[in-house]
């Protein structure tokens, strides 16, 4: 039974993400089948992945042990996420669907260039673009030339720089920047009707979660904390916030979580055996291996899915780190269970603060491709669940 507490709060509000994936037959398979899910679902949003390389090893992506791949033949064959969201502002006009992506690259793209295609889709959109943006990972930067050093202050940069642009009203602007200088720079585009696009932070470090309190609209972490950590994290959000003079409730608390649910137990124990699933693991800390006794593959020290360079790892590799995981790691890292399960999971981070969830469906992992697509219904039923939370 509801109390008068829960009565008053606002409902969490839900996304859903397009792989983003070059598929087979029909290139935007993906992302037809998010748009219909959000059609379906009444799902507030939807997004794409800014990523030239994925967060798993992509040597374990092959039709024999993933039957994703038998649609999608490589992991790593990501489409550009602004010409997707342009795609789909096209085919969405029906309704006030949200288009984000999560999150793009400060170090890669250029942030006037990030200002200029967020605008832009915010114009053709009527209003319903989100810029989520955050430091990016190494994977995406080091390979390609992109100076890895220094990201968080590059993004701390990159974010003035949009936020100058938008403000400058077509007039020539000069701004010094170790990372961005402009001289007389000028940035056009108007706002649509006086709003740009929300900037939702993807904020994980002591630095960045400040950064998300003086700057952002939302804060959309991507790497799993508890439910406990994350009502921490928002706190220093929040106090941050605070200090900047900002209203610290304005600020939309969310979270971007894999999901890996299926109608019945022993289908989720067949997608946590997946050597997908397993290899996802490798993006943990060694801190989150460390607290179920078990030393990370990658040592000591390393911090997870920002430094992890997967396209190094051949399969024979990965399959033996995948066996050293924990399933009570990968428990932690992914939410996990029946959609009833899950939907408990989001209820409990719920009591920590979350109020918008952005999901991805990791049933394609799944080794064999009919069991995996049937998983779909259940993804479903998490989304629609996640609106009577």
């Amino acid at each position: 039974m509801k109390t008068a507490l829960s009565r008053r709060r606002p409902r969490v509000e839900v996304g859903v993400v397009d792989p983003s994936l070059h598929c087979r037959f029909v290139p935007d398979f993906t992302q037809r089948n998010a748009r219909y899910l959000a059609a379906a679902t009444g799902a507030d949003s939807l997004w794409t992945i800014d990523h030239l390389i994925g967060l798993f090893p992509s040597s374990v992506w092959k039709p024999e042990s993933v039957g994703g791949a038998r649609i999608a033949p490589h992991a790593d064959a990501y489409y550009d996420p602004w010409t997707l969201l342009g795609h789909a502002a096209a085919r969405t006009r029906w309704r006030r669907l949200r288009l984000g992506v999560g999150v793009t690259d400060a170090g890669r793209r250029h942030p006037a260039v990030t200002a200029q295609a967020a605008a832009t889709l915010h114009h053709l959109s009527g209003g319903r673009a989100i810029l989520g943006i955050g430091p990016g990972e190494r994977e995406n930067n080091e390979p390609y030339g992109v100076d890895w050093s220094r990201p968080v202050a590059r993004f701390e940069e990159a974010v003035a720089t949009i936020r100058a642009l938008w403000a400058s009203r077509g007039e020539p602007i000069s701004r010094d920047s170790e990372f961005f200088p402009l001289r007389d720079a000028v940035f056009a585009l108007p706002p649509h009707r006086g709003t740009w696009p929300e900037i939702w932070m993807g904020a994980h470090g002591p630095r960045m979660l400040r950064a998300a309190g003086r700057y952002a609209d939302a804060w959309l972490p991507a790497f799993p904390s508890s439910p406990a950590e994350y009502g921490d994290k928002l706190s220093v959000i929040r106090s941050a916030a605070a200090d900047a003079g900002r209203d610290p409730a304005s600020i939309r608390a969310a979270g971007w979580m894999f999901v890996v649910t299926a109608r019945t137990p022993a289908i989720v124990d067949e997608l946590l055996g997946s050597p997908v699933i397993r290899a996802y693991s490798l993006a943990a800390s060694a801190r989150a291996w460390a607290r179920h006794g078990v030393d990370h593959p990658l040592g000591p020290t390393f911090s997870g899915a920002q430094d992890i360079l997967p396209q190094t790892i051949d399969e024979a590799t990965a399959l033996e780190y995948g066996r050293r995981v924990p399933d009570a790691l990968i428990r932690d890292w992914l939410l996990v269970g029946t959609p009833a399960e899950v939907l408990d999971q989001l209820a409990e981070r719920r009591e920590h603060g979350l109020t918008y969830v952005v999901m991805i469906d990791l049933g394609a992992c799944h080794p064999r491709l009919s069991a995996g697509l049937r998983t779909a219904a259940s993804f479903a039923k998490v989304v629609r669940g996640v609106r009577r939370l």
